[in-house]
């Protein structure tokens, strides 16, 4: 019985201790430390306030004034997130990734991410996909010039790896290149 107690005692001070004082611990100094990082990298619209996403998640839109993400194998879906898990020797990725290309896409379109939910591009992907996007606008050659300096001004990465567009960030964007 003294094992018991003692097991028992063990137990609640180890509950406590790993399962309330430590997520405590560590939510409080994320939220001091990163609050951005620490609650989902929410981005908001500017104009509005409201939240519009997430700058961590690729969000599709059937929208034509938008620049959209790499293909999804999950559909943008984060609770069946993954890779398509197609070979590359796979006749449906091979169709696939023609007819993306075929379809005047840029190569870097013609795959899924990893997770199927990256949200960056490369800069030719997003600069492939700005006629559509200034048609769909009826956009001047002056705003196209605008869109792609704020692309250009605007990339991440290129320390270690490629540089790369966040597509939410940059709709948000061109839907404010818009405003007079």
């Amino acid at each position: 019985m003294k094992t018991f107690l003692t097991s028992a005692r063990f137990l609640a001070v180890l509950t406590l201790l790993l399962g309330g004082l430590y997520p405590a611990l560590v939510w409080a100094i994320g939220q001091a430390a990163f609050p951005a990082a620490a609650n989902g990298s929410l981005t908001l619209h500017p104009t509005s306030g409201r939240i519009v996403g997430s700058a961590l998640l690729a969000q599709a839109t059937p929208d034509p004034r938008y620049v959209q993400p790499r293909p999804s194998a999950a559909d943008y879906a984060t609770v069946a997130s993954g890779a398509s898990s197609l070979p590359w020797t796979s006749t449906k990725l091979h169709d696939r990734v023609k007819a993306t290309i075929a379809a005047g896409q840029s190569p870097s379109m013609a795959t899924t991410s990893g997770s199927g939910l990256d949200p960056h591009l490369p800069p030719a992907a997003v600069l492939a996909q700005l006629d559509h996007v200034a048609t769909a606008r009826s956009w001047t050659p002056a705003a196209r010039t605008r869109a792609e300096a704020w692309v250009a001004e605007h990339l991440e990465g290129g320390q270690l790896g490629p540089t790369y567009v966040n597509v939410l960030r940059l709709n948000l964007a061109l839907d404010a290149l818009d405003k007079p």
